[in-house]
């Protein structure tokens, strides 16, 4: 353990059981690969959370928010520090003129907000059906799908701020763009809660775009164990398109496979470990740059503790990236 004794006791006496030690991640991960973290703490609440990270900034201990697993690659050999599964799901509604804000706290699983927002018939968070993640999660890396994505319908999000406590960001203060945000570049921030500002619409409509858009999703996205989309698309192109055309579908390495449904999505069996998808993704990106002289941009986020021998790679592959 890198975490003094004495800080984990603190931790134990504060949040009792929902805090464990040497916890596997895999399991709350989309692609159920990945190693221990020394320090596993589920919070259920927005005040639990703010505690939990605080305590860890004021005793120098590493820490890292966990929502619904999807869009992050966590080392074999695990994480150091705090892991947090944050659960704070809270979620109000208030009428603004024409529209409706919602406020949810950032562990609001996204899809299942979407859904109670249709059937309230509040309008614009459709896309989000069958989206992976949470709250959190889709404000710092812009989630989207359809043609819309988050920075279409956030107003506001409450952001703690290391060393000076929760601050209320603006949309427009957010910097987004295409699949990316202020919060990607800025070490330890961690979102609270969200508000959007939807609009009125009949439930119906709602429904039937929405049951459109999971139709579409089911026909063209794998099934199982995945990260969800491995690229950005770049600029013209759709990255399961480059990846197809350089002959990659169903291209394995160990337990992970280029989906041949679609080939922007790998899919992991029981055998995957996070060293094949970290593989798999540094050869479809060379494979893909030299047939097309396209670099890639990864949408996945690879954390934890890897080897020196994999860092080295992966800094050879960034570099030529």
């Amino acid at each position: 353990m890198t975490v003094p004794r004495l800080a984990i006791d603190l931790f134990a006496e504060r949040f009792g059981d929902a805090l464990k030690l040497d916890q596997p991640l895999a399991k709350y991960t989309s692609a159920r690969v990945g190693g221990k973290a020394e320090m596993v703490l589920t919070v259920k609440s927005a005040d639990d959370l703010l505690a939990a990270v605080e305590m860890a900034y004021a005793h120098s201990i590493p820490y890292r928010m966990i929502g619904g697993g999807s869009n992050v690659l966590i080392a074999d050999a695990g994480m150091r520090g705090l892991v947090i599964l944050n659960r704070a799901k809270k979620v109000s509604f208030r009428n603004r003129g024409f529209s409706v804000v919602v406020s949810a706290e950032a562990g609001m699983n996204l899809s299942s907000l979407s859904r109670q927002c249709i059937s309230n018939g509040l309008g614009g968070l459709e896309w989000a059906i069958g989206v992976p993640g949470t709250v959190g999660g889709a404000v710092v890396n812009n989630a989207g799908a359809h043609g819309s994505s988050m920075s279409d319908c956030l107003v506001t999000a409450d952001i703690w701020v290391p060393g000076e406590g929760v601050r209320l960001y603006h949309n427009d203060e957010l910097e987004y763009a295409y699949r990316n945000s202020l919060l990607k570049h800025e070490d330890g921030f961690v979102v609270i809660s969200a508000d959007l500002t939807l609009k009125l619409e009949a439930a119906a409509v709602l429904n039937a775009r929405a049951q459109a858009f999971q139709t579409h999703r089911k026909e063209t996205q794998p099934s199982g164990a995945t990260l969800g989309s491995i690229f950005k698309n770049p600029e013209n192109y759709y990255a399961g398109y480059l990846i197809e055309a350089a002959g990659l579908k169903g291209y394995r390495i160990g337990g992970v496979e280029v989906s041949t449904k679609h080939a922007n999505w790998f899919v992991s069996d029981e055998s995957a470990t996070a060293e094949d998808v970290r593989l798999l993704l540094a050869e479809v990106w060379h494979a893909v740059f030299a047939t097309f002289g396209i670099k890639l941009e990864p949408e996945i986020e690879l954390v934890g503790d890897w080897h020196f021998e994999m860092e080295s790679q992966t800094q050879s592959d960034e570099e030529q990236m």
